[in-house]
């Protein structure tokens, strides 16, 4: 019996359990219309309302704050709207406006571009008005905006004041002032770079007075970032005044200066134009202008003007002269040649080629007179006042009151001294046939300037001129400057000359070449061959 009634019991039990289990899975699928079971379907509990973000502004009314803050100078204003802004920030936008000599006169904000959920961007454009500048410069930015503690704050960099910023960096403003008064070469061009010419300039600016207008200024605006090349972005040049022209011609003047870069002793080279005079370049490194101003021993270079003596009074190229060792003068000191050289007879070409100093030494005390040199110096500009439009001198010679004298002025030692200016016209003279005074400036300038006129020009004999072109000639061809680097169709004459000061002898060579004539003179350089016709050789060989 006990065995039945639990057996009963757990039927029961389990009855129940099942009825309870279909009841609830018939209790979410009833039957729809059609009379089929619908699905069960589980509803989850709500969940408790959360509070809404609130978002404080919108980026559109934050650039368009910062903007209009901007545009009249708010900066407080300006960095409170800003995320992490940094130290300086007004500074900064002070110091690049005074820097550029500017002043904001427009900001316009551009289309909003939404970049996230929390990031937008405005594109804009600003004005700056430039000092000295006729319009505006233009610049387009960006204003980059985020939500930053529930507030959208403008998230700033340099380039927001100027695109080509970087962090940094520095606009910056370059001034180039010109001024009016400014000397040009012949052809209307500056003068070459280090040219040295550079004292002859200062002292026609001395000479010529500035004009009322002052100085004219032009400038460039650039960008300077670490580690990145300067970069120009607004530029604005003055217009050159045209300037006071002088006789020097831009390409003679490179020639001449690169001529003398690798002498180190102070050195200097004097072209002319034969047929009018016209300085064509001045190099001078010998200091205080001395190209035109100072005054050397010519030596050997002189034989020039004492041929010409010599020719006028006889002698021809051709003519047989003596050409010994030594020479005494009647009464008087004995004269050497260069190293004691004995060339026996020769004609006066060769001696001129040779530069015997005995044979100009005995032909003036035999055949000249103190007048007769001093007159054939005179045509050469020797004592004259010369009125190139900055000054200078030719050279002088003292009147010669004795035969010991006249031999020594006869080879450019004793009392006569030269510029290296002087000595460029006494070979222009040969070239052209008459001795034309030098200038760097048009004629009429150069006398208003210098408040006296030119001396005239004073025209060589003939037979003068033929017999010196062929001996000048002589020189570059079978004399001391024949087999150097000298370019066909150069004459000219070598000279070595004692320093009156003790140091060692000075060199020179003059010399033409076409419708070009020039000196070289090297101080204390030694001889004429060996330190001045090389840069006689690399001047001409550059034209």
């Amino acid at each position: 019996m006990r065995r039945r009634a639990l057996v009963a019991l757990v039927g029961l039990v389990v009855t129940i359990i099942v009825t309870s289990v279909t009841g609830l899975f018939l209790s979410g699928r009833g039957e729809t219309r059609a009379g089929r079971p619908s699905e069960l379907v589980f509803v989850p509990s709500p969940s408790p309302p959360q509070e809404e973000r609130q978002v404080e502004g919108t980026p559109k009314e934050t650039a368009a704050t910062y903007l209009s803050d901007w545009a009249t100078g708010d900066y407080e204003s300006m960095r409170e709207l800003v995320d992490e802004p940094p130290a300086g920030f007004a500074d900064q936008h002070r110091q690049l406006d005074d820097a550029l000599a500017a002043r904001l006169v427009r900001l316009t904000p551009g289309k909003l571009t939404m970049t996230g959920e929390d990031t937008a961007e405005v594109r804009f454009t600003g004005s700056r008005k430039i000092a000295g500048y006729g319009g505006t410069w233009d610049f387009t930015s960006t204003l980059r905006l985020a939500v930053r503690d529930l507030t959208w704050k403008v998230l700033w960099t340099p380039a927001v004041m100027h695109p080509a910023l970087a962090e940094g960096g520095e606009l910056i403003r370059v001034d180039k002032p010109v001024a009016d008064a400014r000397f040009l070469t012949k052809e209307g061009h500056p003068f070459p770079h280090e040219s040295y010419a550079e004292q002859y300039l200062s002292e026609l600016g001395t000479r010529i007075p500035q004009p009322p207008s002052g100085t004219k200024v032009g400038w460039t605006i650039m960008a300077r970032n670490p580690q990145q090349p300067e970069r120009v972005l607004l530029e604005k040049d003055v217009s050159e005044p045209e300037g006071t022209r002088t006789t020097i011609e831009s390409f003679t003047q490179a020639a001449a200066a690169r001529a003398l870069d690798p002498v180190e002793q102070p050195a200097a080279l004097v072209a002319v134009r034969p047929s009018t005079g016209e300085v064509l370049a001045v190099a001078d490194r010998l200091g205080g202008e001395g190209a035109f101003r100072s005054t050397y021993a010519p030596g050997s270079t002189f034989k020039t003007v004492t041929a010409a003596a010599l020719l006028s009074a006889g002698l021809t190229a051709d003519s047989q002269v003596p050409c010994p060792a030594t020479y005494t003068i009647p009464n008087g000191r004995t004269i050497d040649n260069y190293q004691r050289k004995d060339h026996g007879s020769v004609t006066l070409r060769q001696a001129y080629a040779l530069s015997c100093n005995t044979t100009f030494a005995q032909l003036s005390v035999q055949l000249l007179s103190a007048d007769r040199l001093m007159d054939q110096t005179a045509a050469f500009g020797f004592g004259t006042r010369l009125a190139t439009g900055v000054g200078g001198t030719c050279g002088s010679l003292k009147r010669p009151e004795n035969p010991d004298a006249l031999a020594e002025d006869s080879f450019g030692q004793g009392t006569v001294e030269a510029s290296p200016l002087c000595m460029a016209t006494v070979a222009a003279a040969v070239q052209s046939g008459a001795w034309r005074p030098p200038r760097v400036l048009p004629a009429d300038t150069a006398e208003r300037i210098e408040g006296h006129a030119q001396p005239a020009s004073v025209p060589l004999s003939g037979e003068a001129v033929t017999g010196l072109r062929a001996l000048m000639s002589a020189v570059t061809t079978e004399g001391t400057a024949a087999g150097s680097e000298l370019p066909d169709g150069v004459s000219g004459k070598t000279g070595t000359a004692e320093d009156w000061q003790g140091g060692p002898d000075h060199a020179w060579f003059i010399g033409y070449q076409g419708d070009l004539a020039f000196a070289v003179f090297v101080k204390h350089g030694g001889t004429g061959r060996n330190a001045a016709v090389p840069v006689a050789a690399r001047f001409l060989r550059a034209l």
